[in-house]
């Protein structure tokens, strides 16, 4: 049964990293070499600190959009406050010089031992595209979304 399969059976296991240091120029490139769309960004020790995206690296390109803002009455104006946030993290990233400026922390991970019905719920449940599984804070392997859709393919 597919859904009791374990992440194991559909992750990449040759994961390409990052180090916090690389300027958005080198991720790209280390993107583009590898043909990717993410990649963990690792300590010196290894550990997993952060996910990469190439969405991420748009933002640097991205024309921003600015917070909405409505006049209510004559000199009383009101602005979204979700548009306030994400224009502080856009504002952010598009002044971002390193991977670790542009990193997400708060990435999308499993352990091996999950499930593919783990992964899936995970990857709607948070709308993303990749994510890394790791033991013990190491990137073992990493799943996009492709590589799931391709497995569930082979399965029917």
């Amino acid at each position: 049964m597919p859904e009791q399969t374990l992440v194991t059976e559909v992750m990449t296991t040759d994961v390409v990293t990052l180090r916090p240091d690389q300027s958005p120029a080198e991720v790209a490139d280390v993107f583009a070499e590898h043909g990717i769309g993410a990649a963990p960004v690792v300590d010196d020790a290894g550990n997993v600190i952060g996910l990469l995206r190439d969405e991420d690296l748009l933002v640097t390109e991205a024309r921003l959009h600015v917070p909405t803002t409505i006049a209510i009455l004559p000199g009383v104006e009101f602005t979204f406050p979700g548009d306030i946030r994400r224009y502080d993290e856009e504002l952010k990233r598009a002044a971002a010089s390193t991977a670790a400026d542009l990193m997400e922390r708060d990435y999308p991970k499993v352990r091996p031992d999950a499930t593919i019905e783990d992964l899936a719920t995970l990857m709607h449940e948070r709308d993303v595209t990749h994510v890394v599984v790791q033991d013990d804070g190491v990137a073992v392997g990493i799943v996009a979304r492709g590589d799931l859709v391709r497995f569930l393919a082979r399965s029917t």
